[in-house]
């Protein structure tokens, strides 16, 4: 069953920020917040029901309204135009006249009900597609990482042939070489009997 949305509202740089969640911890995760903003006492649960209203329309979605202003949140707001601390003027010099709040939609049971769920939809859209987003990330790096495996291997394996073709081509020279020292051996064999054999004759 799905969990009974509150509405979290805090205020972090030029915006104040709503969002309608089932608890505080989901409100700080949507809202990106590196620390515990209600322990600070910069956000809060609201029962504003303009607030309320706006945040059960789009549950799970941040809403954004500029900082200190009074006006409607809305999922994009332009930043304040007051960051000189002075309120906006008209042609005539006057302060603009506040917009005047509509009276807020009754937020129903079945209301309730039915943004739960959607939050719940949201929050499964989400992180199927985190999930998503997670496995072509291991796609990508198990694709990188056989394509470093296939060229070390074949580095190793031309290695290994250039070194099979020195060792082959060293192993020739040494058989020629001990060809050749039998050869000579056999040639002074012969030599050495016939150069003795004249020296015995030679003595007499």
């Amino acid at each position: 069953m799905a969990r009974k949305l509150k509405t979290y509202q805090t205020s972090l740089g030029f915006y104040d920020l709503a969002i309608a969640a089932p608890s505080m911890k989901a409100a700080l995760e949507a809202w990106g917040a590196g620390s515990n903003l209600f322990h600070q006492g910069i956000a809060n649960e609201t029962d504003d029901p303009h607030v309320v209203a706006a945040t059960m329309a789009k549950p799970g979605v941040v809403l954004r309204r500029p900082a200190g202003s009074s006006g409607q949140f809305a999922e994009h707001s332009d930043l304040p135009t007051d960051l000189d601390g002075e309120q906006p003027r008209s042609r005539n010099g006057k302060g603009r006249p506040k917009p005047k709040k509509e009276p807020p939609p009754k937020i129903t049971e079945k209301a309730a009900r039915k943004a739960a769920l959607d939050f719940e939809r949201e929050q499964k859209r989400r992180r199927e597609a985190e999930r998503r987003r997670e496995q072509a990330a291991r796609a990508k790096e198990r694709e990188r990482r056989d394509k470093a495996i296939a060229k070390a291997q074949g580095a190793l394996e031309k290695a290994e042939r250039e070194h099979a073709k020195k060792a082959a081509a060293i192993q020739a020279e040494a058989e020629a070489l001990e060809e050749r020292s039998r050869a000579e051996d056999a040639r002074w064999d012969a030599e050495r009997e016939r150069l003795q054999t004249a020296l015995r004759r030679a003595r007499g």
